[in-house]
């Protein structure tokens, strides 16, 4: 699979995608690259100016008229509960795209830890929310992205807000760790309860994108800039493991898939190992059922009757 490119992808006419956070960086990236497979996307951006901007390019770059941007903050549930209400009708692939890195110490709408907030809780409340319209699809995949930094993260039920301390690289590694907690707890939930659907994740290695745009610290920035200039890849390099798992018909439930370079920083997509506490089952189901509390999400009430 390694020689995987976006040419690779099959004919997706009909499949409608929604990607969070494709303004920019790999999500525009795959945006891009499923609209030209004939996909209905739905770019799902925060900021709204950015958000048209980047419907327009995608529009221009792939000659695609099925490209919609709907408004998402991932950092407030009333803007994704706003966000599910309004879509309508399937949703084949879902893109848990959107995120962010190492930021100064804040919190959501909502009051939760940024970091965790946006990147793991906002996903798990958003899937959630969609999972009517992913099993009315008929057949469906979730992709949820992580990183590299999930290697030295873990999960601190005691201060899952960091309120005690605050660590702005311990809790980004918290969020991508929890980000796969999240898609293996997914998978089993869905085999288990029949669901045609398929959760998977990916990571993009070290990529060339925005991310660092948050954390508005100028030294940081020169220096992880210099240093992803010097050993990343481009974004849309970066975006090949998540096309994969988005669109390969060999992909199965519970897989994670990243760059087939050296240390998984770059090169075509291959199947990957998370750390191994990311199988501890008591942990995914203990931190799901935090998420449910926080977000009020519970997706037992949200699934139809089997």
């Amino acid at each position: 699979m390694s020689d995987f490119t976006a040419d690779s992808i099959g004919d997706l006419s009909g499949r409608r995608v929604v990607i969070t956070g494709a303004n920019s960086g790999l999500g525009l990236q795959t945006a891009v690259a499923l609209a030209r497979k004939g996909a209905h996307v739905v770019l799902a951006c925060r900021n709204e100016q950015r958000g048209r901007e980047a419907e327009g390019r995608v529009r221009s770059l792939t000659g695609s008229e099925s490209v919609e941007m709907r408004v998402l903050d991932l950092a407030s549930l009333s803007s994704i509960r706003d966000f599910a209400a309004g879509l309508d009708g399937p949703v084949h692939i879902l893109v848990n795209n959107a995120g962010v890195m190492a930021t100064p110490k804040g919190t959501t709408a909502d009051g939760f830890e940024l970091q965790f907030g946006t990147n793991h809780l906002g996903h798990f409340a958003l899937t959630g929310l969609l999972l009517p319209n992913l099993q009315e699809a008929g057949s469906s995949r979730v992709v949820t992205l992580s990183s590299l930094a999930h290697k030295r993260g873990r999960i601190d039920f005691g201060d899952l807000q960091s309120e005690r301390r605050y660590r702005r690289w311990s809790a980004y590694g918290q969020s991508k760790i929890a980000n796969l907690y999240f898609m293996v707890e997914l998978d089993r939930r869905a085999r288990a309860a029949g669901w045609d659907l398929t959760s998977v994740a990916a990571h993009p290695g070290l990529a060339n994108t925005n991310l660092t745009a948050g954390m508005q610290a100028p030294a940081l920035l020169d220096a992880f800039g210099g240093f992803f200039r010097l050993m990343g890849q481009s974004d849309a390099a970066g975006a090949s493991p998540t096309l994969y798992a988005a669109t390969a018909p060999d992909v199965r439930g519970g897989d994670y898939f990243g760059p087939s370079g050296p240390g998984e920083t770059r090169g075509g997509p291959r199947l990957v190992a998370p750390v191994p506490r990311v199988l501890d089952r008591d942990i995914a189901v203990r931190l799901w059922n935090r998420s449910v509390e926080l977000t009020g999400v519970d997706y037992a009430t949200l699934q139809p009757a089997v």
